[in-house]
């Protein structure tokens, strides 16, 4: 089920999609993005973001990706893109992950792995790396 945000429109902005199982977190992480001025969407699991079509239209993306959720995970969801040559910058974030697992996200290509809570700060900070990309 989606996190609702009638507010995402077309546009060359842009477009920051949170993929969190957790539905607080997504809305409140979406509602904090948008709060940067940022288009903000968000999924509450890789399949719905996948099955949204934002991939294949949306020229600037960047993912807030969970690193664990149901179904596929967020690291699965990273090897998926890359295998479809979608380079989508991607900053990972997790409440329980591993030093050996933030070390794999960043050496396959992610721009940043934040641990939560994070802070308003760091977000912004990791979503202006994944600009700069």
């Amino acid at each position: 089920m989606k996190v609702p945000n009638n507010n995402v429109k077309s546009s060359a902005a842009p477009l920051v999609c949170i993929v969190d199982d957790d539905a607080s977190m997504a809305d409140s992480t979406r509602y904090l993005v948008g709060s940067f001025g940022f288009r903000a969407e968000a999924f509450l699991s890789a399949q719905e973001f996948l099955d949204s079509g934002l991939v294949e239209e949306t020229r600037c993306l960047i993912l807030i990706l969970d690193l664990r959720m149901p179904g596929m995970d967020g690291s699965e969801l990273q090897r998926h893109l890359t295998s479809a040559n979608k380079r989508i910058p991607i900053i990972f974030v997790s409440a329980r992950a591993n030093e050996q697992e933030r070390i794999q996200a960043v050496a396959e290509g992610a721009v940043d792995f934040l641990l939560k809570p994070f802070s308003e700060d760091a977000l912004l900070d990791a979503i202006q790396a994944a600009l700069n990309r």
